[in-house]
């Protein structure tokens, strides 16, 4: 017979399953602080070398904490970007199409999802198969037909595609749609019917609300592809309208253009700096709609049918 102390030993590291111990615990603490790690390393190192200044830059014994304090990389960086005006454009050809796309999505994936009508399968493999398509292989007929409509060199040509459901990866957004409506109990929708609700309410007063998972992770990716989006933007904005990553992507002739900057050449801490303030607004829309979408993760606890 085993002592007790022994017993409680054995319970404490091992626990009665592995997770529950202490050796387990601490295994599963110590690969979340890895991974952690290596997906926090990359904007620590900005950070670090976006406040030096150049005699920091060049002593080798400065690593990660530089000696002082020196903002006139961020300052350099507003003026080559020239932030606020790109930002609001940024927005424009970001938010703009995110929302118009996630609202498309939605409506399609719901009448894929709920209305029995002849030729829906194939319609939604034709979908499906528009993702598996490189976008090269459309963005000659793209470009044509938005030079035939005028919309060419104006955020029209980012817009519009996305108002009619030819955004980035609509495919993707439209199966996460129909998978989520397709949970939907379909007495929720019966009930509806029976009170009197027509297909329009039950969609808005029903299918919206049990679905605000869907809607909330649609925005999040889209707002993200459309931000870190440069093929499409080079291609369909000219040479006149940029986005905060066009600048990024062309920082060093950027530099040469602009006026009013003390520094006579670029360095890493300045490409740091202006990489960091185009990160920012999606820091912030991330932090904001990831409480949200943990709320309508919870208000959601319906199982289907």
């Amino acid at each position: 017979m085993k002592h007790p102390f022994s017993r409680k030993m054995k319970k404490f590291f091992l626990g009665k399953t592995l997770a529950e111990g202490f050796i387990g615990r601490l295994c599963v603490y110590a690969l979340l602080t890895i991974i952690g790690f290596v997906y926090l390393f990359p904007i620590i190192k900005m950070i670090a070398y976006s406040l030096k200044d150049l005699t920091d830059l060049v002593n080798p014994i400065v690593e990660w904490i530089p000696t002082k304090i020196y903002l006139e990389n961020y300052r350099t960086s507003l003026i080559v970007l020239g932030y606020g005006r790109t930002l609001l454009f940024s927005l424009a050809v970001t938010l703009v199409p995110a929302i118009l796309q996630t609202i498309t999505t939605s409506i399609t994936g719901y009448a894929l999802a709920k209305f029995k009508v002849r030729g829906r399968r194939i319609v939604f493999i034709l979908i499906l198969v528009t993702y598996l398509l490189p976008q090269q292989v459309y963005m000659i007929p793209k470009f044509v037909l938005f030079d035939r409509l005028g919309i060419l060199d104006s955020a029209w040509s980012i817009i519009l595609p996305a108002t009619f459901g030819q955004g980035l990866s609509s495919a993707i957004f439209i199966l996460i749609f129909y998978q989520f409506f397709r949970m939907q109990p379909i007495s929720l929708d019966e009930s509806a019917e029976i009170d009197g609700a027509n297909p329009y309410q039950i969609f808005f007063k029903i299918g919206v609300p049990l679905a605000s998972p869907a809607y909330l992770t649609a925005f999040l990716f889209s707002f993200v592809w459309y931000w870190n989006e440069t093929y499409i933007s080079s291609l369909f904005l000219g040479t006149d309208l940029y986005t905060l990553q066009l600048k990024l992507l062309n920082f060093q002739s950027q530099f040469n253009l602009a006026q009013g900057i003390s520094q006579s050449m670029t360095n890493e801490a300045i490409r740091y700096a202006a990489t960091m303030l185009i990160i920012m607004p999606v820091l912030i829309v991330y932090i904001i709609m990831q409480k949200w979408f943990v709320e309508g993760i919870d208000r959601t606890g319906v199982t289907g049918e």
